[in-house]
């Protein structure tokens, strides 16, 4: 029997212990038999558009990367890979030019 994903960081190393599923990297525990509604992470761009795992977006002004002079020109293309749950850096994207890391959500609008 394969078990799904966790919903939270997508490991694929879950286990069962009784009714839930734990997830080892990032502790989540869930019932795969309810919805996960409750648990989605809404994380919103620039525009207020919902943001998603896998969505293109592009960088809405001129960002400086931390602890170096380079800066992301506004226009930069971006793909999403994971949307977090943090307070800041929501995002984790592979940015176009500049490689993998992670970007504030308000910084960036969804392309179409």
């Amino acid at each position: 029997m394969s078990l799904p994903a966790c919903p939270k960081c997508q490991c694929e190393h879950v286990y069962e212990d009784q009714q839930l599923l734990i997830c080892p990297e990032c502790a989540h525990e869930w019932n795969p038999n309810t919805t996960h509604d409750e648990d989605a992470i809404l994380v919103k761009d620039a525009n207020g558009t919902l943001l998603n795992d896998g969505d293109k977006v592009t960088v809405a002004k001129d960002l400086k990367i931390k602890g170096s002079s380079q800066v992301i020109k506004i226009g930069t293309k971006a793909v999403v890979r994971r949307v977090l749950e943090k307070k800041d850096h929501e995002l984790a994207c592979k940015v176009e030019g500049i490689g993998e890391m992670m970007v504030t959500a308000k910084f960036v609008k969804k392309a179409n």
